[in-house]
């Protein structure tokens, strides 16, 4: 049965995050050849990225351009969406499962009074049922669910369903919607940022965290060289953060970011439950750590058994030199 299937894009320094493409390449799986809607929202200058979305499998998109949507907010999104889904109809709807699509969707379902599948890692479709597969009790099971009535409505957890090819030849219409947004209670004049520069950490092919064994600020240093040399983030263990080494932004585990990178690199973590919570699907896992019986090991690929300061700046320089070699 093919489906109408909306997917909600989400910008991030005027450029489209890559989840959004992740978000296109499941909806293709939902429709069934139905129709795939992109739906962008922010304050000027979209029309690039709808034809962004076009490129990567998008039947067409709508961009709302208000300045009331400047910066996100929960209220001035979702009045904007919702109309956009009451003009639309679409049988499905499909988004990132980030820090905006954790606020954002559940405001949407309950007014559209349908149910959510939140964190999706998987979709297959059975018959006319669409199956979507998700982690729980911190990812040690994972449950299949199914919505039976109503509107399908899913997030989807970043670097879990590849992005479909680009095609720049590829065309589609982008047309603007006019919306009206009314009776704002939070109005955003600034955004002061915590995060670090670069590669987004939720997002990151390659992660190298650290934990108390980094010792202090300075201990980061090394990661953050091993992180460039690789084109990867540096993320870090609750321990980490709570005794000041880096900012909370960095956090890993059950009370942080989810990250399911090809490369996950722990170094002076111990294993903490918590902190596996928030890393451990990631594809490969290698450990770095000076107790031998640390239980990071239980759940790491490899396993180094040192002190991250003589293991870390070798790995880099054989990576550097792999790199003149290649």
């Amino acid at each position: 049965m093919s489906r109408k299937v909306l997917i909600i894009g989400e910008v991030r320094d005027n450029s489209l995050r890559n989840v959004t493409f992740e978000a296109i390449s499941a909806a293709k799986s939902v429709s069934d050849g139905g129709e795939l809607v992109g739906v962008i929202c922010g304050e000027n200058n979209l029309e690039p990225l709808g034809n962004e979305m076009i490129q990567y499998g998008a039947d067409r998109a709508i961009i709302i351009q208000n300045d009331k949507l400047k910066a996100y907010s929960s209220e001035g999104y979702s009045q904007a969406i919702y109309q956009v889904i009451d003009e639309e109809s679409p049988e499905a709807i499909i988004m990132g499962h980030t820090a905006i699509g954790k606020d954002l969707t559940p405001k949407l379902a309950s007014r559209l009074e349908t149910g959510l599948i939140s964190d999706a890692i998987e979709i297959d479709v059975v018959g006319e049922n669409v199956v979507f597969t998700r982690p729980i009790y911190s990812g040690k099971a994972f449950e299949k669910k199914i919505i039976t009535d109503g509107i399908i409505f899913a997030t989807i957890r970043p670097n879990n369903i590849p992005p479909l090819e680009r095609d720049e030849s590829r065309q589609g219409t982008v047309s603007n919607l006019d919306v009206e947004i009314s009776d704002l209670q939070t109005v955003i004049k600034d955004i002061i940022r915590k995060t670090t520069e670069g590669i987004d950490l939720s997002e990151a092919k390659v992660v190298i965290a650290g934990g108390r064994g980094v010792k202090n600020k300075e201990g980061f240093k090394p990661l953050y060289e091993l992180a460039e040399v690789l084109g990867g983030a540096v993320g870090a263990s609750r321990g980490a953060c709570d005794a000041d080494y880096c900012d909370y932004s960095l956090q890993i585990g059950q009370t942080g970011k989810v990250v399911t990178p090809d490369l996950y690199i722990a170094c002076g973590i111990s294993g903490a439950i918590q902190h596996l919570a928030g890393m451990s699907n990631s594809k490969i896992i290698v450990a770095i750590n000076k107790d031998p019986e640390a239980n990071i090991f239980n759940v790491a690929d490899y396993g180094i058994v040192g002190d991250l300061f003589e293991v870390v700046p070798k790995l880099i320089e054989e990576i550097k030199q792999v790199k003149v070699n290649a």
